[in-house]
């Protein structure tokens, strides 16, 4: 299948160009045949910490099922389709016989054709037949809507409906449009709160596909699963019922998790039947600096942006065609121009096929970048995850993938952009100085060997089911029936009855109303935010709005004298007014960065599970957090602290979810952590938790806060509590409680691989410590950790649970 060595030769050529080229001897592990933890020959002080061969896997090809017309399956083979792979008829077999599916298989898959051919085949069975598509970017809407369109057939009529629809367009698409290519926003703020003048679609609708479904999660995955009750119920009024189709990459229990989304049962398509290249997947650490230290004197690693931009130049040099994966759009910019001017020094002519790939640019120069990527005429794109969805980008040789982008299904939707070709391709992940990375990258069992995470998701939340309430009031008056069938009985009767309490809603014998005829409420419900107020980032020179900062990290983000990044400007913040929720900026230029300071405190609102384990106790529950930016520093790029600012803003409470672990402190002392030490050892066990949970909840560190005392007023004893950053919870605490012991575990064996001496970003310092990194103590962490694992391994001898 192609040339088996493609992916270790290049591999060679990356440790070549850092200076590390291997010996004769060395070779690459094929997984199945030795452990993913090791590889023969490798370099102990070197960056390349593991590097394993996915083998290559064939296709299982399948018939064309009897139902798909014969325009429809010409159409395909036209297109280069010769027959379905067997997950694609799989999923479309059950799509068109009414069973609402989900499908997750890998990057690449063609999981398009599971809701096409059913969809198409319904449209030529019934001309009035429509179906509604979803995804979360209107880039992979727009490749979708393309790909359509290709086919040529007649009577598809498909039209987008985004927020850049033109006005007549979206006339056109109401009218006449069968095939509608949408988003969740879209979808909210337009569609839903006039669905009588969509009246004629959603009567006819037969499908509605909801693409790449794994992306909602969080507080965005519960206002879409809230979202799509609405539409489902707004069907339903107009005597539809329509079937629900939905793509994912591959994530854990992928029927429950779309079941959770959509309040239906779906069935789960997951045995990929598509054929895939091999891969050589490495994983890199990055050298530590001995001339640079960081924040109180910890040890510095050299950038996974800046490794990323030298591989890049290396394998284009390689003649690879390769993308390279960052974490932002000032990193993609960045790491373009470092790949060129490594270029510029050895191939000058190279430097023009070298570039940078992110959101923010406009459609015609996207499209000519991927363009230029598949032809050839590009060797190198530096990008953001904008290319991780959709985009069809074929045959590349390499990925880097510079910082874990912070879940298993997201590295491998990155990763499976290479090796589409038949030629081995190579994938290498560059580890950030973060706790996540380091783990990884030392534990590649947990990355090549482990399932993908779960995605969480809390469509009970109080904060996201009262403005979801609101507004499907105001589409249709609620029902009793709705309340108990659709959004969730007794946790929505009781946001209910706080809406009516507050006069949002009136309460009538036949259900709950809008009072308004002429408002409609999803105008001011921000469904990717908390719903809270998000504060306008203004140019105070030309009244323009940069962006936009959620209220409860405009404090820390957005206070005066931040310096505030946009689209790769920097701005100085002067004023922030959080009443009149806006901060106005200016242009500037400093050669200095800030990082705010703040104090916070937790307190315990209510207990909703408890078990004890002899010295260890572990609580799930509600928590008040109370937070205030007290200062900032404004610090050197080296991370020299020039100068510590006081502020005085006001103080901000979040009622949210935690889990937290206390522990007696004569343990503690046993284990040698004693009450002096104790504040040191109990932070840095937070700050590594915090950052090891994204590896069991789809969520990103900064999703998530946490707080460590060596004396907790509720518990009275030392705590450690994470909690998540969003009011009413987001469901990542509760993940983190269901999975607390291999949770710390992993915790523990990220500072114990961290070569640093006592403590560095790559383990127990945090990027958003508000104490600035102080007190750290890193043996003392693994002292608390070790004494917390101890005791959870004995079995629970008590567990409480608080109901109301």
């Amino acid at each position: 299948m192609g040339d088996d060595g493609r992916g270790e030769r290049l591999l060679r050529r990356v440790l070549a160009g850092c200076g590390a080229e291997p010996g004769p001897d060395w070779s690459v592990s094929v997984a199945g045949e030795s452990s993913p933890d090791s590889a023969s020959g490798l370099d102990a002080d070197g960056p390349l910490r593991h590097a394993v061969r996915l083998p290559a896997r064939a296709g299982v090809p399948a018939q064309w099922p009897g139902w798909v017309p014969d325009q429809v399956r010409e159409a395909f083979v036209r297109d280069g389709v010769s027959s379905p792979w067997s997950h694609q008829a799989q999923a479309a077999e059950l799509a068109h016989s009414g069973v609402d599916v989900v499908v997750a298989t890998g990057t690449a898959s063609g999981k398009s054709l599971a809701y096409q051919l059913p969809v198409l085949a319904a449209f030529t069975a019934d001309p009035r037949a429509t179906a509604l598509y979803l995804s979360p970017t209107k880039a992979l809407a727009a490749d979708q809507l393309r790909a359509i369109t290709s086919l040529g057939l007649p009577d598809v009529r498909p039209a987008p409906l985004d927020g850049d629809t033109p006005m007549d367009d979206r006339d056109w698409a109401r009218r006449h449009g069968r095939l509608l290519f949408s988003n969740p926003d879209m979808l909210h703020r337009s569609l839903l709160p006039w669905h009588a003048r969509w009246a004629g679609f959603l009567r006819r609708l037969e499908f509605v596909v909801i693409d790449e479904c794994h992306t909602y999660r969080g507080v965005f995955g519960s206002h879409v699963a809230l979202l799509l009750r609405r539409l489902l119920r707004i069907c339903e009024r107009y005597g539809a019922h329509p079937t629900v189709v939905l793509a994912s990459a591959t994530v854990a229990d992928p029927g429950p998790f779309a079941g959770r989304l959509t309040g239906r049962e779906v069935t789960a398509v997951t045995v990929d039947g598509s054929p895939s290249a091999g891969r050589t997947v490495a994983l890199w650490e990055p050298p530590l600096l001995p001339e640079l230290t960081g924040e109180n004197g910890a040890p510095v690693r050299r950038a996974a942006g800046a490794e990323a931009a030298r591989m890049l130049a290396d394998l284009v040099l390689e003649g690879a065609r390769t993308l390279a994966f960052v974490r932002s759009r000032r990193g993609a910019e960045v790491t373009a121009l470092g790949a060129r001017r490594v270029l510029a020094d050895v191939d000058p002519d190279l430097t023009q096929r070298v570039a940078a790939y992110r959101g923010g640019y406009l459609p015609e120069e996207r499209r000519a970048l991927e363009a230029a990527l598949v032809d050839g005429r590009l060797l190198g794109v530096a990008t953001t995850n904008a290319l991780e969805l959709g985009v069809d980008i074929a045959g590349l040789d390499a990925v880097v993938v510079a910082g874990f982008p912070g879940t298993r299904a997201s590295f491998w939707q990155q990763a499976g952009r290479a090796g589409r070709a038949a030629d081995e391709a190579l994938v290498v992940l560059v580890a950030r100085d973060d706790p996540m990375d380091t783990y990884l990258v030392h534990h590649p069992g947990a990355l090549l060997g482990a399932p993908v995470e779960g995605c969480v998701l809390d469509p009970a939340n109080p904060y996201v089911l009262a403005p979801q309430l609101v507004c499907a009031a105001a589409e249709l008056p609620l029902t009793e029936l709705d309340v108990d069938g659709r959004f969730g009985g007794q946790p929505a009767r009781d946001v209910l009855d706080e809406l009516v309490a507050d006069g949002v809603l009136r309460r009538r014998p036949a259900g709950w109303f809008w009072p308004s005829t002429s408002d409609r409420p999803a105008a001011s419900v921000d469904i990717r935010g908390s719903g809270l107020r998000q504060v306008a980032v203004v140019e105070g020179a030309t009244g323009r709005m940069l962006g936009t900062v959620d209220g409860t990290s405009a404090p820390a983000t957005a206070h005066p004298g931040a310096v505030y990044l946009h689209r790769g400007e920097s701005y100085l913040v002067d004023e922030l007014d959080l009443d009149a929720g806006v901060a106005l900026v200016r242009a500037a230029d400093p050669d200095w960065r800030t990082d705010a300071r703040s104090t916070a405190d937790v307190e315990v609102a209510r207990v909703l599970a408890q078990r004890d384990h002899g010295p260890v106790s572990v609580s799930f529950g509600e928590v008040t957090v109370t937070s205030q930016v007290v200062a900032y520093q404004r610090r050197a790029p080296d991370g020299t602290v020039l100068e510590t600012v006081p502020l005085d803003l006001p103080e901000q409470t979040l009622r949210t979810r935690g889990v937290w672990y206390d522990v007696d402190q004569r343990a503690l002392e046993a284990a040698g952590v004693d009450h002096d030490l104790a504040p040191g050892a109990l932070h840095a066990a937070e700050h590594a938790a915090i950052g090891l949970l994204p590896l069991f909840a789809i969520c990103d560190r900064w999703d998530i806060g946490g707080m460590s005392t060596a004396l907790h007023p509720h518990t009275g004893r030392p705590t450690v509590f994470v909690h998540d950053g969003h009011p009413g919870g987001a469901g990542f605490a509760e993940r983190g409680h269901a999975v607390l012991e291999a949770w710390l575990a992993a915790t523990r064996d990220a500072i114990a691989g961290c070569e640093c001496r006592s403590g560095c970003p790559s383990c127990v310092q945090s990027p958003k410590c508000g104490n600035g990194n102080a007190p750290l103590d890193k043996a003392g962490a693994l002292l608390v950790l070790g004494v917390a694992l101890a005791a959870l391994a004995e079995p629970a001898t008590h567990r409480m649970r608080l109901v109301g």
